[in-house]
């Protein structure tokens, strides 16, 4: 079975690379501009097996796409990393009161993406346990 994520970032440069680790890595890959078409996607019963957003991008924040999806009890198993360049830690501490299962860092290196799927994976597997 394939194995799908779904990337969203503003900046073209960062989804091609996070793009290209994740296919390394056996995903198939869906890259995204905004979060207007993954949640629209995600209405249309798509669904990835994990999300990476980026906090900043335009017109709706990563943040805002992390609580709205949060908030669809369909969706709540969905891991999902978030991807930042901000080196504020009370956005990284946010997002993960706000239900993302791990973050990363820009530049983001292979290493340390593999490691934030791998926690988000185990994280999302105990949350949907206790449920």
């Amino acid at each position: 079975m394939k194995k799908i994520a779904w990337v969203v970032d503003d900046v073209e440069v960062v989804r091609t690379a996070l793009s290209m680790m994740l296919k390394i890595l056996g995903y198939e890959v869906e890259a995204f501009g905004d979060a207007r078409a993954p949640a629209k996607a995600l209405m249309e019963n798509n669904r990835p097996d994990i999300l990476f957003v980026d906090i900043n991008i335009p017109k709706t924040s990563g943040i805002e796409l992390l609580k709205y999806i949060r908030r669809q009890s369909a969706w709540k198993t969905l891991p999902i990393v978030m991807v930042t360049s901000e080196s504020d830690e009370i956005m990284v501490e946010e997002a993960i009161r706000l239900g993302a299962d791990g973050y990363v860092f820009k530049p983001v290196n292979f290493e340390e993406l593999t490691n934030a799927i791998s926690m988000a994976m185990k994280r999302r597997a105990l949350l949907s346990e206790k449920e």
